[in-house]
């Protein structure tokens, strides 16, 4: 039922969430965190994608997925032909049913999820929306597999400003599908409060990042490369030559070259 829910609202047409996919820039990865945070405002990556014209295909479905509401079903049916047609081998997933339905699950969930938020973003944040919803509230609505911390985050009420939102605006981690909503003077008295809430503060954890080691720091109940607000970045004017100077984009060193040559270029972004 809920992704039946999900896949309705991804269906109805969205703007703001188009044109935030539209202007990503189609780039190939090897793994999921070559790309990191807010760079995925601006980059489209599929993990271990490495063709740049079988990621711009990628692209291309995600895109139409959005701009028709095209299901999930719609998707897959293009994944496999573009697979079929670019020779892709050796991806996760390859090889069983469940596997490849995991794989397309993820990437057409995500995507769509992450570029919905993204749009919300973009709505949000117009001068006359903040000032007649100045405040933002946190909604929890994952049924199966509810992560603790973002149950407890459900009906969070803060200004749209505060600090917090910038690394727990949802989606949070791999399937939340947790939102955020606007709500103005008169939802804040329905939900019986005079004004808003103290920002949860829940602490930290580290994570190790698998394969180099290194110790990055997060909130916790945000997942490794999820304490981000997607749209954020985009909305700010945020360019990809400034997150690969920031590292967000951690690709090696052939792959991060070229990069940088397309962008000296002027590839967009």
């Amino acid at each position: 039922m809920a992704n039946e829910l999900l896949q309705a609202a991804f269906r109805l047409p969205f703007a703001q969430q188009a044109s935030f996919m539209r202007a990503k820039l189609a780039l190939p990865s090897e793994d999921y965190d070559d790309i990191m945070g807010a760079a995925h405002d601006r980059a489209f990556v599929v993990a271990g994608a490495m063709r740049a014209d079988l990621v711009a295909d990628l692209h291309a479905a995600v895109q139409q997925a959005i701009d028709d509401g095209k299901t999930i079903g719609w998707f897959r049916a293009q994944f496999d032909g573009i697979v079929a047609r670019h020779g892709w081998t050796g991806w996760t997933g390859e090889g069983s049913a469940e596997g490849v339905a995991w794989r397309t699950r993820t990437i057409y969930t995500t995507n769509l999820r992450v570029s919905h938020a993204a749009g919300r973003w973009a709505q949000m944040t117009q001068p006359e929306v903040l000032k007649s919803r100045p405040y933002w509230r946190y909604v929890h609505r994952s049924i199966e597999n509810p992560r603790l911390e973002h149950k407890a985050w459900h009906g969070t009420v803060l200004l749209a400003t505060d600090a917090w939102w910038r690394t727990h605006y949802g989606p949070n981690g791999w399937g939340c599908q947790c939102i955020v909503e606007a709500v103005g003077e008169r939802e804040l008295q329905r939900l019986g409060k005079t004004g808003p809430d103290q920002a949860p503060q829940d602490g930290t954890y580290e994570h190790t990042v698998p394969g180099t080691g290194e110790i990055v720091t997060l909130p916790k109940g945000v997942q490794y490369g999820w304490d981000y607000a997607p749209g954020a970045a985009a909305a700010g004017g945020v360019s990809l030559e400034s997150m690969v100077d920031a590292k967000l984009v951690r690709y090696p060193a052939r792959l991060a070259q070229a990069l940088r040559t397309h962008l000296e270029k002027g590839g967009a972004p």
